[in-house]
């Protein structure tokens, strides 16, 4: 399976945004983007003049990574949310948290969303008390997300649900941490999102 590989700091470096791929790290000062917060390489506080066309692929590259997408993926999603009536960035959106692995790390079941993939994978989560390994699978009003009981003994639980006490939990999920149990109350809307991404120049990118 392809997968993105290399120095995630970096990206938040490049992208100009702290994406908290690195969890806990992420809110010390041992943060590489807290520490150099201009882009990698020998140019990066150099003064690069912008195009428009710069500025909607910055913003496109700032949602794909932030949530962990190769690029055919993330159009894919884009050309799903295209399909529907409204707003394409809100519906975009919506996709995108409804993966798997974003419940998982909205629920604080994993410091991030690279480690709620991986949990997925290896067949630790539960939906509706089904067994399910991939981390893209779609949740619907109703559903149930749960740890395989034989799990709940591997210390990285312990440090994600920790971890979490840090996290705001988001109106449209549930969560019973103490019997590792989350629920999904409504679908997510654009505004549930706390990131300030600007949506609308990922539509206008892939519409050019």
């Amino acid at each position: 399976m392809a997968r993105a590989t290399g120095s995630v700091c970096k990206v938040c470096r490049r992208e100009g945004l702290k994406l908290f791929f690195k969890g806990e790290r992420c809110y010390t000062d041992k943060c590489a983007y807290e520490r150099r917060p201009y882009p990698p390489g020998v140019h990066g506080q150099g003064r690069a003049k912008v195009t428009d066309y710069g500025v909607r692929l910055r913003e496109k590259q700032r949602v794909r990574k932030s949530y962990g997408m190769l690029e055919r993926q993330f159009r894919r999603f884009y050309q799903n949310a295209l399909r529907k009536k409204g707003v394409t960035g809100d519906y975009l959106f919506e996709l995108l948290e409804r993966r798997l692995d974003n419940v998982l790390f909205r629920l604080g079941f994993s410091k991030t969303r690279a480690q709620g993939r991986q949990f997925v994978r290896h067949g630790h989560i539960l939906v509706n008390q089904r067994k399910v390994s991939v981390p893209s699978y779609l949740v619907r009003t109703g559903d149930v997300i749960t740890i395989r009981e034989g799990s709940r003994s591997i210390p990285a639980w312990a440090e994600a649900l920790e971890f979490s006490t840090r996290k705001t939990l988001p109106d449209w999920l549930e969560c019973d941490r103490e019997k590792w149990i989350g629920r999904i109350r409504e679908l997510p809307r654009r505004e549930h999102v706390g990131e300030t991404f600007k949506e609308q120049y990922v539509v206008e990118f892939y519409s050019r």
